[in-house]
């Protein structure tokens, strides 16, 4: 199989492609984290579809940092040949609290 870059539009499935991310948590405690993120490769859903899997840090901010460890949803097609996934977790709580995160990733080569 040909490589596909970020710029290559590609019909099907492309087996060895990750997604990106860069998001904010939400507010607790009067501050909030940024989130960079990049995911495992994909995983093959029962369905035929695959979801990506996650684990980091938020970047450390007001004396503190949270962890997480997440799953994507399915992959939802955008045109042109890419695919992105929607987010939706929790960290860890520390220093009293959590955060939610939610949002899309970055897109990736492959329609499905």
């Amino acid at each position: 199989m040909a490589k596909a870059g970020k710029d290559d539009f590609v019909k099907g499935f492309v087996p060895h492609h990750n997604h990106g991310s860069v998001d904010y948590t939400s507010v607790e405690a009067g501050h909030v984290h940024q989130c960079l993120d990049v995911t495992t490769p994909p995983i093959m859903t029962q369905d035929g579809n695959h979801v990506h899997y996650t684990e980091g840090y938020v970047l450390f901010e007001n004396g503190h940092t949270h962890h997480y460890k997440a799953y994507s949803w399915p992959a939802i097609p955008v045109g042109n040949g890419m695919h992105v996934h929607y987010y939706d977790f929790y960290t860890t709580e520390d220093d009293g609290h959590r955060h939610h995160v939610k949002g899309v990733d970055h897109p990736a080569p492959g329609d499905r």
